[in-house]
């Protein structure tokens, strides 16, 4: 009996120290009015994008577009698992501006060429088609120009990956290799040197 009751105290004083726990080592998504989880850390962003492109880049930053939609399964597991891990949502907010996108929102949106649209259509007219999806823009506006995003992007990471992979791709991205080797490759390369987990 009295050893039943150690163990039953252990769980609570478990289940105290693991809600009390500081919010960074939570890290909880908030579910939306529009149904969608979000960071508290996503950029606030009036939707311009080429201001966020050029705020993201004064930051020492990359801008990554996040797309989804309510419902999505996928979606709820890239927030609680992927940026469900403190090392990895660290290493995206220090590294990139994500500002999210619902694919049947009605907000409206500039996008880079300067074209006002809503959220659904900014969807369509860069072929996003599948959620969560992540477009990478190019590291400043040189990069740009006067394309749209869908043109410009520089590297789309389309459907929930494993936090592996999914961190990989962020690294991949911010170590400016999108144009110079295969993400598969690289990704081999980082199980080789034992650095795939890594949120560096």
């Amino acid at each position: 009996m009295i050893a039943l009751r150690h163990i039953v105290f252990g769980m609570l004083f478990m289940l105290v120290a693991a809600t009390s726990a500081p919010a960074a080592d939570r890290l909880s998504p908030v579910l939306g009015d529009d149904g969608l989880y979000v960071q508290p850390w996503f950029l606030q962003s009036f939707l311009d994008l080429r201001d966020d492109l050029s705020e993201t880049s004064k930051a020492g930053r990359r801008l990554a577009v996040l797309f989804e939609q309510r419902g999505c399964p996928w979606c709820e597991e890239l927030h609680k698992v992927d940026f469900g891990d403190p090392a990895i949502a660290e290493y995206v907010r220090s590294n990139f501006n994500v500002i999210q996108i619902n694919i049947y929102g009605a907000r409206e949106v500039t996008d880079f060429d300067g074209t006002v649209l809503t959220e659904k259509a900014l969807a369509r007219k860069w072929g996003v088609r599948g959620t969560p999806s992540f477009v990478f823009l190019p590291a400043d506006g040189d990069g740009v120009g006067q394309r749209s995003g869908g043109e410009a992007a520089e590297a789309r990471m389309p459907g929930y990956q494993p936090p592996e992979t999914f961190v990989a791709f962020f690294r991949y991205v911010r170590e400016n290799r999108t144009n110079s080797e295969d993400f598969q490759r690289y990704l081999a390369g980082l199980r080789t040197s034992g650095r795939a987990t890594a949120a560096e």
